[in-house]
């Protein structure tokens, strides 16, 4: 699994005009998967997000996580992390999971993040979304499983 992890001050998911996630203060996480991704990977992925320590303290250093903070997290699934750009001028998406796949991983992820005691908002798996978000630095960071 990857994630594209961006720290944000707002954010939504918008599909054919409908919000369908929305946060104020958190993590924008665009999560890929790929074809041998599991549960375990989805596990490892949401705690260490939710205990990275990317906020900063009284004293300005990044000494808070996610947990510390009570920020939520706006989930949007992201297949095109996984495209190859290296030949052609054409990403090729061999290596993103199956949607069958990749839609219960990325679900049990979401799950797992709730149940850590964090609010998650999503987009619609499989739908094309316009995704907004006002970056908080910005902060962003890629998270690999692997």
């Amino acid at each position: 699994m990857k994630v594209v992890l961006q720290r944000s001050k707002k954010a939504s998911v918008t599909i054919e005009g409908r919000v369908t996630g929305e946060i104020d203060f958190g993590f924008v996480l665009l999560v890929g998967i790929t074809h041998e991704d599991c549960e375990k990977d989805a596990a490892y992925l949401a705690d260490k997000i939710v205990n990275l320590r990317v906020f900063e303290d009284e004293e300005g250093k990044m000494n808070h996580s996610l947990v510390d903070v009570k920020g939520s997290v706006l989930s949007v699934s992201q297949f095109t992390l996984y495209g190859d750009c290296r030949k052609g001028r054409r990403p090729n998406f061999m290596n993103a999971a199956k949607p069958s796949h990749a839609e219960v991983i990325y679900n049990h992820f979401n799950n797992l993040l709730k149940e850590k005691g964090v609010k998650v908002e999503t987009g619609v798996f499989g739908s094309m979304m316009d995704v907004q978000l006002i970056n908080d630095g910005p902060v962003t960071l890629i998270v690999e499983s692997k």
